[in-house]
């Protein structure tokens, strides 16, 4: 089990497979570096970020599925350790950010989909919302993308939600990491904070 996390009584917490932009959406967000690599995975422990003043702390957690160099068990415990702190600190979340590649999400979804397999994308979506944590979809590279909108309503398709996209704003978000295009997942997440009374929070995203 994932230890070191702050003792803060709200959390925003980040998760999502290996190599999606997690970490440059993090230093984007933070201000801070991360060890970001060409390889799936450098993220093995949680990254805490609690520099502000409030009682709050923002949370990289490892990314999870395909890891370079990891041996399938290690890969598995990792999963493990991401269920159990999403478990463990369900009541400090404020918000969720679930963090997909918008080229390529819908493809590995489809691969995954199967009588005895759920992909994890989709699991860890409907695993946070049964947990009771306001779930944001943060669709990233979405500058890679050319039809947008079909390929923002096929992923909500297979989320579960109904398209058109533009109905859950508050939950699907597009955004370009690298580029610093971020504003619909800070909007999304104002909506979140702001229906919990943190609007104080809002200078963080």
């Amino acid at each position: 089990m994932f230890e070191n996390r702050p003792n803060c009584a709200h959390e925003v917490v980040f998760v999502g497979r290996s190599n999606v932009g997690k970490s440059t959406l993090m230093r984007e967000i933070t201000g801070h570096s991360f060890d970001t690599g060409g390889k799936p995975g450098v993220t093995r422990e949680p990254n805490h970020y609690d520099w502000s003043s409030h009682d709050f702390v923002v949370t990289d957690l490892p990314g999870f599925g395909f890891m370079s160099g990891v041996e399938a068990d290690r890969r598995e415990a990792i999963k493990d350790d991401i269920v159990a702190y999403l478990e463990e600190y369900a009541d400090n979340f404020l918000a969720a950010v679930l963090v997909v590649d918008g080229k390529s999400a819908v493809d590995i979804i489809d691969r995954h989909s199967g009588e005895d397999e759920i992909p994890y994308d989709v699991e860890m979506f409907h695993f946070l919302r049964e947990l009771g944590v306001p779930t944001v979809v943060a669709v990233n590279k979405m500058d890679k993308v050319d039809d947008r909108d079909e390929r923002l309503d096929d992923l909500c398709d297979r989320l579960g939600l109904y398209p058109p996209w533009q109905q859950w704003q508050d939950v699907v978000a597009p955004i370009t990491a690298k580029q610093g295009r971020i504003s619909a997942l800070n909007e999304a997440l104002r909506d979140h904070l702001h229906a919990q009374n943190h609007d104080e929070l809002f200078q963080y995203f």
